[in-house]
């Protein structure tokens, strides 16, 4: 009898799962409703007679889950990365020029596929011997949030993988969206209940994904499209995005039937051009079209640049657009004391959103596009989310619209406003003294690339500072869980969770706390290059100019901020107070070495397997040696590790001797080679 029930319920499994397919995926009914509520009231029945009949993958449990109390963490094995932006058709040539640059492409076109940009969220899909077992949404791009109750809803995503040969671990990429016919229905339900409706399907996605209550995300009918792999372990990974894709819709996934290959960046620009005259008569918005290298080993060989890849962009439409008043123009002031311009606008609906602010960006913008109080303005939604002013109805002015003056003091703190020759922003001079500063600070201080103090959000800074709680970094490692609590909405429990994630960021690395300290013009990956170059926090605050630009990256505008920085009385009061409170690193003193290596220039490429390509430049750049990215004549050598691509192929077809990780190791010793 146990035999009997086990083979007709995977019986059912097949055929539901089947016929889901073919009427989610493939769009192509197998069966008539009436016959599939049929077979799937029967498994029900079987599961609830035989509860051990009941498994994960059983299509019953789509319906959903009773309602989580929060979403816990889930860290990507491979981080999910953003993408570059482009919103001119010169961008996206200089883009594939950049590409064909970095492959030393001289002769050929690069083939790329093109992929519809839907305006949805970004998630991975983990599978493990052939079974759904968790979804996570992007996040951060290296922790994102458990959401696998609700992705089990979507009736697009298979439970079971459509393969007799799984492989160990398979996580797919894609992008969860709700279509116009779900939407509407959705917002129609809402006014039938009373409640506010959604002002658009993105919005609507995102709040139906991240429902505690797996029950309403099913209810809400989202769907999903597929456009990559991240983990793989035990399947052969695929030559190509496109046979990426061909192996996803294999397996079971719904793949964008608009996906294509395009050979050429002229193909791409006209891939794009038709996208956008059919953009109307999709079934889902769309904000643009995303272009990747297609050849795998070609995306390895470009990497990734920050958070994003440099084999794949995304080419953006234009933003919608709407006409309102400018009634009136505040000056903000951010982290690093920069003061930009924002308008005060009539409220307008464009796409999608009622705006009231944009911004002007600057005062040179203000200026080239002649803009004054009390005009009627042109206001669109940059990238479709940016709200700007894009330009002025000058046949509608006022006689009485004013000109935009920049302050000569910071509305916040009323010190001097600076204007450096060669720079577009304007700022206050009272550094980290001036509370609007202070605030944007620690706000950065907190992040997650920074100090990562978890649940330190902006609001809450806010309300610290509000409070009189804090005025700088220093003061967050001086509150107590008796201060904290007594802030609105803020309990015993809360207060103390908060309390221990300051005091555990107090061990952190000397990257984290360069970066953490917010010096103007140096990012996360000029704080990487400073801690590894110097080492140690005093060698970094005594550097010079000169050493200080021998970095590659570093040049002299980075190197007067960094020198400015650390010259100014009040950082350096700063930093002490940190390190009285207990704020440490480890630090690594960089051996002095002479520059044997001075006049040489050398490539690196290939995985590494004892030092990071990173770690072995700086070390080159310590001995006095350029490292480039390209392979000329003019090239010492080339180091190749694992993987080396087409660098090493053309140092040898130029005569440029290629050496292993091994001949890199024995060239930094300090007897050389």
């Amino acid at each position: 009898m146990e035999r009997d029930i086990s083979a007709r319920v995977a019986q059912l499994h097949t055929l539901l799962n089947d016929h889901a397919h073919r009427y989610y995926v493939l769009d192509q009914p197998s069966v008539s409703d009436a016959e599939y509520d049929i077979l799937f009231r029967e498994l029900q029945q079987i599961e609830e007679d035989n509860p051990e009949a009941r498994t994960q993958d059983s299509p019953t449990q789509r319906v959903g889950a009773p309602p989580l109390q929060g979403f816990s963490q889930v860290e990507h094995a491979v981080p999910m990365l953003s993408l570059g932006n482009a919103f001119t058709r010169e961008e996206l040539t200089e883009f594939d020029r950049r590409v064909r640059d970095r492959l030393e492409r001289d002769d050929g076109e690069i083939q790329y596929v093109a992929e519809p940009k839907l305006d949805g969220l970004a998630i991975s899909l983990r599978y493990e011997n052939g079974i759904f077992v968790q979804g996570a949404t992007r996040g951060d791009g290296r922790t994102g949030e458990n959401v696998t109750d609700n992705l089990r809803t979507i009736e697009m995503i298979p439970l079971r993988l459509r393969t007799d040969n799984p492989p160990a671990v398979l996580e797919a990429r894609g992008e969860v969206y709700m279509s116009h016919a779900s939407f509407k229905a959705l917002n129609a339900s809402m006014q039938q209940q009373g409640k506010p409706a959604f002002v658009n399907p993105r919005n609507a996605a995102a709040g139906s994904l991240r429902q505690l209550d797996s029950r309403k995300s099913a209810e809400r009918k989202l769907s999903i499209y597929l456009y990559g792999l991240g983990e793989l372990q035990g399947m052969d990974v695929p030559d190509s995005q496109m046979q990426a894709l061909d192996v996803l819709g294999r397996l079971g996934f719904p793949i964008n039937p608009e996906t294509a290959i395009c050979t050429g960046i002229d193909a791409c620009y006209n891939f794009y051009e038709q996208l956008q005259r059919d953009r109307p008569q999709l079934s889902y918005d769309i904000d643009g079209v995303v272009f990747k290298v297609d050849a795998l080993t070609e995306q390895r060989e470009l990497g990734f640049v920050s958070r994003a890849p440099r084999w794949a962009i995304a080419q953006k439409f234009p933003a919608e657009e709407a006409i309102t008043l400018l009634e009136s123009v505040e000056f903000q002031v951010g982290r690093t004391g920069a003061l930009t311009p924002v308008a005060r606008l009539q409220p307008v609906f464009v796409g999608g959103v009622t705006l009231s602010n944009a911004t002007l960006h600057n005062m040179d913008e203000i200026e080239r596009k002649d803009i004054r109080e009390g005009d009627t303005v042109v206001v669109r939604r940059a990238g479709d989310v940016i709200p700007e002013v894009a330009r002025v109805v000058l046949e509608a002015r006022k006689k009485n619209a004013q000109k935009i003056v920049l302050p000569a003091l910071c509305p916040v703190c009323e010190s001097v406003v600076v204007s450096t020759p060669g720079e577009v922003k304007s700022r206050c001079s009272g550094g980290l003294q001036c509370a609007a500063q202070q605030r944007e600070a620690i706000k950065h201080f907190a992040s997650r690339n920074a100090m990562h103090i978890d649940g330190l959000g902006d609001k809450l800074v806010e309300q610290l500072a509000d409070e009189k709680l804090i005025a700088d970094f220093a003061d967050l490692y001086r509150l107590s869980v008796q201060q904290v609590q007594s802030l609105p909405r803020m309990g015993e429990k809360s207060a103390a969770k908060l309390i221990n994630a300051i005091d555990a960021s107090r061990q952190t690395t000397l990257q984290r706390f360069v970066f953490a300290l917010g010096i103007p013009d140096v990012g996360e990956n000029g704080s990487g290059l400073l801690a590894s170059r110097f080492g140690t926090l005093d060698a970094l605050m005594s550097a010079d100019e000169n050493a200080l630009t021998s970095i590659d990256d570093i040049g002299p505008i980075v190197a007067n901020s960094v020198q400015q920085f650390f010259a100014n009385p009040h950082s350096r009061q700063l930093i002490e107070s940190l390190l009285s409170l207990g704020v440490e690193f480890p630090e690594n003193k960089v051996e002095q070495v002479e520059e044997t290596l001075a006049g040489n220039i050398y490539v690196l490429t290939g995985t590494m397997s004892d030092m990071s390509r990173d770690q072995a430049k700086v070390q080159l750049q310590l001995r006095g040696a350029k490292v480039t990215g390209s392979v000329s004549k003019k090239t010492t050598a080339v180091f190749a590790g694992d993987d080396p691509g087409s660098k090493a192929t053309k140092a040898e077809s130029l005569g440029v001797p290629v050496l292993d990780e091994a001949a890199l190791l024995k060239l930094l010793e300090p007897n050389g080679l």
